[in-house]
């Protein structure tokens, strides 16, 4: 890796040019997109870290038109890559995949919604340090606890953009995956009885976030398949967006259905006939456009639908075969009014939905068989993640 002042080569001219990008898109938002670097010094750790480092992430803010609606959604992907040896900081290491598509897509993303005028703020970053250890999220991931801010979701993109050299022959439509925790880490030992006792352990607010944006895709972007996968990551992996749900918020990895070890964490070079590396060659560029779109949709859906419905709770005051749910209005965004998901106890996705105008609703639906959560829907019919009801007893 070259210096991060070497001004065509290393990390330091690739984010030097995801700035320029930004700064180019800010220029279309009417002053309401800022851009910047996140950065600090890094101290040898003895580990990946060998001597003082800048770590940097470059980001792009687009601010919300509403002040007093404080809540960020987020995109992401990793700009750093590596070749065998995690510490060669000199070989070239491409990164076509892993993760410059990811970084494509937040790039792109910010080209086309910056245009847009949201109640809420979009953030944008390309982190760097990830194949190191998730520095740059971790970095991030600190200030916004720091400094309060009000995440709402955040959509990690790491190796979206390899499919059709990887899938099988007649694997039929292409698949994303989309990586979920079933129970944040975060002080799920305060809330583990409540959970177990109402039979949540399938409904986190990660599974809340991967379940929309199975739903939000599939219904704009034709032509994939998002496949709902119940673990963190990868078996025994990481990705930028562990930092994140290590401190309780809600967050999900987007990652290629079909992974291919000979393009990832390979020095480029030729054996026996195969071809190693993380190249261009090997990208996917139809599946990396489809699966920026599932992102933009997802996020411009979130950034125009109002908050979460307040205080929503479930009246188990007394056995009945029917559910009584009762709510409040969001904090923030104006609602023409609500959807009542309902699913049975093994289903995957929520199955029913009722549209309601009032801030209660007593269903036909007995609360041993079926799970509920409750949406905000605003004017223009985009909805906000759902809420699964608190007991009120």
């Amino acid at each position: 890796m070259s210096s991060i002042t070497d001004p065509v080569k290393g990390i330091g001219a690739a984010r030097n040019w995801v700035l320029s990008k930004f700064r180019t898109y800010a220029a279309n938002s009417g002053g309401r997109m800022e851009v910047f670097l996140q950065n600090r010094e890094l101290q040898p750790d003895g580990k990946r870290i060998k001597r003082i480092t800048n770590l940097g992430n470059p980001v792009a803010l687009l601010k919300g038109t509403d002040p007093l609606d404080k809540r960020i959604f987020i995109i992401s992907a990793h700009l750093d890559s590596r070749a065998s040896d995690v510490m060669d900081a000199k070989i070239a290491a491409p990164g076509a995949n892993d993760d410059g598509s990811g970084v494509a897509a937040v790039i792109e993303s910010a080209r086309i919604l910056s245009i847009s005028r949201f109640p809420t703020s979009v953030l944008f970053v390309a982190f760097s340090g990830e194949e190191q250890g998730l520095l740059g999220a971790q970095m991030m991931a600190d200030k916004a606890v720091a400094e309060k801010w009000q995440i709402e979701a955040l959509l990690n993109n790491d190796m979206i953009g390899n499919n059709s050299f990887d899938a099988p022959e007649n694997s039929g439509v292409p698949k994303l995956r989309v990586f979920s925790e079933g129970l944040s880490a975060y002080e799920t030992d305060k809330s583990a009885a409540g959970i177990r006792g109402l039979g949540l352990e399938n409904d986190g607010d990660a599974r809340q976030l991967a379940r929309y944006i199975k739903e939000t895709g599939e219904k704009y972007v034709n032509d994939i398949d998002i496949k709902l996968i119940y673990r963190n990551d990868r078996f025994l992996r990481g990705g930028d967006h562990t930092p994140f749900v290590n401190h309780g918020i809600t967050a999900v990895r987007l990652t290629d259905y079909y992974e291919n070890y000979d393009h990832q964490h390979q020095d480029v070079r030729s054996e026996g006939g195969k071809k190693f590396g993380d190249l261009i060659e090997f990208m996917d560029f139809g599946y990396l456009q489809t699966n920026t779109a599932v992102n933009i949709a997802v996020l411009a859906n979130l950034a125009k639908a109002p908050s979460k419905p307040e205080n929503v709770f479930m009246d188990v005051k007394e056995l009945t075969n029917t559910t009584k749910l009762t709510w409040q209005r969001p904090a923030s965004g104006k609602v023409k009014g609500y959807y009542v998901l309902i699913r049975e106890t093994d289903s995957p996705v929520w199955t029913q939905k009722i549209f309601i105008k009032e801030t209660s609703a007593t269903l036909l639906f007995s609360k041993d068989n079926f799970l509920f959560a409750v949406q905000s829907v605003s004017e223009s019919g985009n909805v906000s993640l759902p809420v699964i009801p608190k007991v009120s007893r």
